[in-house]
């Protein structure tokens, strides 16, 4: 299998994953439509919180539950849980110094029933002490709205904090990208965000000046200067998301690249060379070279130069219209149908090419006596010792057609440095593409969503790269182009009855060329058909050739190759920019939450 299937079947299982993974989902689900925070800011350093999160529920649910994470220091009190929408039941747990809020809804007063297909806005009060800083110089409230440890998101928040005082205060937000709007009145601040995913990280520092605060027994005191260092970590943070944004939308752009790297190779390497050619069709062979050879050359478009099984067939008919081989059918009483037999003329063998020879060893090898029965050709081949040497074989048979083609071999028909630029373009295209999307779905921010897409694309548009025909990028040289053209015109020849109604073939011999070849390019039935119509009684000649093609012949080594194939390989065909620095070990992470 080569590397364009197997990328692309990796792109297809990839899709396949998340099909599944989408329809094995929960028959239950919540989101969390939006989140109102409401902070007062004590001038004895007590912070009081008011949050009120409005849940959607599809399905049954028991409650909710949200996580406070705690720091050394710092402690929650008068916690009160009140419920738009549903009857609240709240129990504290204390785990590891953290606290662990769950609350239990009820559809009923009498607390018996859960909720279910509904919307409820819960919303908690406390107090919290320890979590402003008091340096010697500032008061500092880190807190993070959004913290990493939701198991979802939110569609939006509505921030309000109340300050001590109505003076100099400055804010910063993180990152800034997901603020939609931020004011300040007196001692009011307000702010609002776009939505949050879950394990992001969306907050704010709160300098206030210290003369703010008054006898400050709540808040956290540290005997040294800060406010310096904390507004260098602020503009230090803020630069790298500045810088890791305009990553973002760089990364957003590299898409546009590939397309335009598909052009210039095509420009390059695509076009093909002007030749002194303008045959509409052909009517007699147009060169002398064996079928394999111009079935490797002309019919694979998807790698020149490499012979496929109808160029294989076209080799046995070849044989077979040179008496190397010789067929005949026998009626199979128990079937009721024709059974095909080759038998082998061993003086002949030695006239024959080394690809030649390859076919001839290849058929005898699982004849008996000299006889091989076409019809049971595939029962031998389901021993996998049998399909691993059958297909072996064929890979040797196509190494030798290769050395066949003339003296300076493919090279001297098709240069393919475009269409391996262009493969290579496609791989990394897939794995630059999942790079892109990974970067967008774990650190995009506000960019997720197009950095997402921009990946996707990447990696869909490189896909199709690797599927796109050799011959589309590569390029016929004056010699390949003359040959491919003169070739491919007779194949339109065979193809189009009307014109071999026209020019019929003088004799029987020219009929069983165009057979032969006309397996070669692929047009086996329309040769055979045409055949039909101006030979009626076709059927008459005992030929082997038309034996072959009357009873089935290349649907039974269509099916071998197939079985030998799949007997013998079964298997083919830190960028944390969310939150400011820790100051100092004050201040609150958001903590997080979920459904239950």
């Amino acid at each position: 299998m080569n590397n364009k299937r197997i990328f692309g079947i990796i792109f297809l299982l990839l899709i396949l994953i998340s099909a599944v993974s989408l329809v094995s989902a929960e028959d239950h689900s919540y989101s969390i439509e939006h989140s109102w925070i409401d902070l007062t800011v004590g001038s004895n350093g007590l912070l009081h919180v008011k949050e009120t999160l409005d849940y959607s529920f599809d399905g049954e649910f028991s409650g909710v539950y949200r996580d406070i994470t705690l720091r050394d220091g710092q402690n929650i009190s008068h916690i009160n849980v009140t419920a738009e929408g549903a009857y609240p039941v709240l129990k504290q747990e204390d785990q590891n110094g953290n606290k662990h809020l769950v609350i239990y809804l009820y559809s009923d007063a009498a607390h018996t029933n859960k909720i279910k297909d509904c919307n409820v806005k819960v919303t908690l009060n406390y107090d919290f002490s320890g979590v402003v800083t008091l340096y010697n110089d500032t008061g500092l409230l880190q807190y993070n709205m959004w913290g990493k440890n939701w198991d979802t998101g939110v569609g939006g928040i509505d921030l309000k904090i109340h300050t001590p005082g109505n003076k100099n205060n400055e804010i910063y937000f993180t990152p800034s990208d997901l603020i939609k709007s931020n004011n300040t009145e007196g001692d009011v601040i307000t702010a609002t965000t776009g939505s949050v995913s879950e394990d992001k990280v969306c907050g704010f520092v709160l300098l206030m000046p210290l003369d703010d605060f008054h006898n400050a027994s709540y808040a956290r005191h540290l005997n040294e200067n800060g406010k310096e260092q904390v507004l260098k970590s602020i503009h230090d943070s803020l630069n790298g998301e500045k810088s890791w944004n305009s990553i973002l939308s760089f990364l957003t752009l590299i898409p546009f690249l590939s397309p335009i790297g598909a052009i210039i190779i095509y420009l390059r390497h695509g076009r093909e060379p002007k030749v002194d050619y303008d045959g509409i069709y052909e009517r007699e062979l147009p060169t002398d070279d064996s079928p394999a050879v111009v079935n490797a050359l002309v019919d694979n478009k998807s790698d020149i130069g490499n012979p496929n099984m109808k160029g294989f067939e076209a080799t046995i008919l070849s044989l077979i219209d040179r008496k190397v081989l010789d067929l005949h059918f026998r009626e199979n009483s128990e079937t009721n149908t024709h059974d095909l037999f080759l038998t082998f003329n061993y003086d002949s063998k030695d006239q024959l090419s080394d690809s030649e020879t390859i076919v001839f060893d290849t058929l005898e090898n699982f004849a008996e006596e000299g006889t091989l029965n076409l019809s049971t050709f595939n029962d031998q081949l389901q021993n996998s010792f049998n399909a691993g040497w059958f297909a072996d074989q064929i890979k040797n048979w196509q190494s030798y057609v290769l050395f066949e083609i003339g003296d300076d071999g493919v090279e001297s028909y098709f240069n393919d440095t475009g269409s391996s630029e262009m493969t290579g373009l496609g791989i990394i295209g897939i794995v630059v593409g999942i790079a892109i999307a990974a970067i967008g779905f774990f650190f995009g921010g506000s960019h997720t969503f197009t950095t997402i897409v921009a990946g996707i694309a990447l990696v869909v548009f490189s896909v199709i790269l690797l599927f796109i025909p050799e011959s589309v990028f590569g390029q016929w040289t004056e010699k390949g182009r003359v040959f491919y053209l003169k070739w491919s015109n007779f194949k339109k020849f065979l193809k189009d009855n009307s014109l071999i109604k026209e020019h019929p073939p003088e004799s029987i011999v020219i009929w069983k060329k165009y057979l032969i070849y006309g397996t070669a390019l692929g047009v086996a039935d329309k040769v055979y058909d045409a055949m039909k119509l101006q030979m009626p009684n076709v059927y008459e000649y005992d030929d082997g050739i038309f034996l072959y093609h009357h009873y089935g012949g290349y649907y039974m080594m269509h099916n071998a190759y197939y079985i030998g194939d799949n007997m013998s390989d079964p298997s083919s065909d830190s960028f944390d920019f969310g939150g400011f620095d820790d100051f100092g070990g004050g201040g609150f992470d958001g903590g997080g939450g979920g459904a239950f």
